[in-house]
């Protein structure tokens, strides 16, 4: 991914939990011929040598699983975006958009047996919390039939680019001018970006 300097993020903790807060990203593979991509529900956990492990699953119908053999794929984890109107500053200039990525990229391990079990289980507690639903609260045969249908992964991360475009070029009034504008809109997205660019100038 192509990152200015002015919007490149290294701070592991502020990635880590941006990961965690945007686990529905899009993994890029190549079989051959063109880039395949799916959308997967991840889990991100860190090793106690530093290194991050992202977890998934997939259809066993997708035909992107079988193009895993030793290759390294993307995540692509997207935040809140958003247009920014040249409107909105004090001199002429043009559009633009504010936004938050981050990309992962590494080679995929299968989990198979009690590994893949652990993942689902741990997917779905952690959104079923507090409502009585559970893995094992099911029927073994059903989970186990269930499970046939579906191929599980952990990706171990070898590059992180992260990059958050805030409005890091302009001067304090412009900055604060685009806030405002951005607080005005209804989407939840324009709002977010308005909250992390007071954030960053603090």
């Amino acid at each position: 991914m192509y990152i200015p300097k002015l919007y490149l993020l290294e701070d592991r903790q502020e990635i880590f939990a941006f990961l965690c807060a945007n686990n529905f990203p899009a993994l890029v593979s190549f079989d051959g011929q063109r880039p395949l991509a799916t959308h997967v529900p991840v889990e991100i956990e860190e090793a106690e040598n530093g290194v991050w492990t992202v977890y998934g699953h997939l259809a066993k119908a997708n035909p992107q699983w079988k193009t895993f053999n030793n290759q390294e794929v993307l995540l692509i984890f997207q935040g809140p975006h958003t247009y920014i109107s040249p409107r909105w500053y004090k001199h002429v200039n043009v559009p633009t958009w504010n936004y938050m990525l981050v990309h992962l990229y590494g080679k995929v391990r299968f989990l198979e047996g009690d590994a893949f079990h652990t993942l689902l289980s741990k997917l779905v507690s952690k959104h079923e919390t507090g409502t009585g639903y559970s893995l094992e609260g099911l029927p073994t045969d059903f989970v186990q039939n269930q499970m046939r249908g579906i191929v599980g992964i952990a990706v171990d991360v070898s590059t992180v680019e992260a990059s958050f475009k805030l409005s890091q070029n302009r001067d304090q009034e412009d900055h604060a001018g685009i806030i405002q504008e951005l607080e005005k809109r209804a989407d939840g997205d324009s709002r977010k970006i308005a909250r992390r660019m007071k954030q960053n100038r603090g």
